[in-house]
């Protein structure tokens, strides 16, 4: 009895809080390599970091994932031009018709990339992603300008097709490995993929939370 009433008039000590968590990182297993190699890509996402790069509007290119987009297209129908047609006889196309050889895309870019390093190589002995912000847009000039003289593939050719697939990784739907955070969207106050706008059609114009594919499941 006697302890009974010890334990009573003894204070009681509190059990302490159970420590939190340890806060787990999100790892984006969409970032991953699947047609390039280690090298070919850190070309590519220096490359597209130059031709939209991070500014006081947002994050640029590499950030947003841009090369990831890039290759992930490039392993997969795309990069076969799957869809297009691709039998001969092959004729040299005006400028505004586009690409008109046998060579698929991802041969394409593992030629182009290649030859961004050659003459990265040969103009500043440097690997081009080692090279200052504006030495790079010096090799990327002369490719668009077709200063440079490849043999197998247009410089231009291939610069054009570097830039619209940056700008379709910066834009696209992040499912497709770019687009990080839809902050893409975000810098031009594009909605996304909305399922409808009847809550606001009679409002007047006004800025909203962009929503990609994955919002719907």
């Amino acid at each position: 009895m006697l302890g009974g009433v010890l334990g009573y008039l003894l204070p009681k000590q509190k059990t302490p809080p159970a420590a939190p968590a340890p806060a787990q990182n999100e790892n984006n297993y969409n970032q991953a390599l699947m047609f390039f190699n280690q090298e070919q890509y850190r070309i590519t996402e220096a490359a597209v970091e130059r031709i939209f790069p991070a500014d006081d509007n947002g994050p640029g290119a590499k950030e947003l994932g841009a090369a990831f987009f890039i290759d992930h297209q490039l392993a997969g129908d795309w990069g076969f031009n799957a869809r297009d047609y691709m039998q001969p006889p092959f004729y040299v196309g005006e400028k505004t018709q586009g690409y008109q050889g046998r060579l698929r895309r991802r041969e394409i870019f593992y030629i182009g990339l290649r030859e961004i390093q050659n003459y990265s190589q040969k103009k500043y002995q440097k690997d081009f992603p080692s090279l200052a912000p504006e030495e790079q847009d010096a090799v990327l000039t002369a490719f668009q300008n077709d200063d440079v003289k490849l043999t197998t593939i247009s410089a231009s050719g291939f610069f054009n097709l570097l830039r619209s697939s940056t700008l379709e990784g910066v834009y696209s739907d992040p499912l497709y490995g770019g687009n990080k955070n839809m902050q893409g969207w975000t810098m031009r106050q594009y909605p996304g993929n909305q399922m409808a706008y009847t809550n606001i059609i009679e409002k007047n114009f006004t800025v909203i939370p962009p929503k990609s594919l994955k919002d719907h499941l």
